[in-house]
């Protein structure tokens, strides 16, 4: 847990256990509202193979995700933590024009 710490550059256990269950949230929520987007998209198992029907739902979970992580993150205290944790995804993603128009925009 130390090198976890370290590298997260958390000071506290508390902080980590913090930081555990806003992923834990977030990982279930997501799955949980991406059903109703895809269903609403009109993409379900029914209408197409599971071979598409996965890969869409998994797309589609993918930014539901990074917006819940940020904004769970916040609700518990931790965004700073989750804000550079997310703008390190996306400049290893080729995205980082995203996370500097929005530090733009939060300065």
């Amino acid at each position: 847990m130390n090198k976890l710490k370290q590298r997260w550059n958390i000071t506290s256990n508390w902080q980590l256990v913090i930081i555990f269950i806003v992923f834990a949230i977030t990982g279930s929520t997501a799955a949980y509202l991406s059903k109703p987007v895809i269903n609403y998209l009109g993409i379900t198992k029914d209408s197409m193979s599971l071979w598409f029907y996965w890969p869409l739902r998994l797309i589609l979970l993918f930014p539901i995700y990074q917006i819940l992580l940020v904004f769970i993150g916040a609700l518990f205290g931790q965004f700073s933590f989750f804000w550079e944790f997310e703008k390190k995804m996306l400049y290893r993603m080729k995205l980082g024009f995203i996370a500097n128009f929005f530090d733009n925009k939060l300065k």
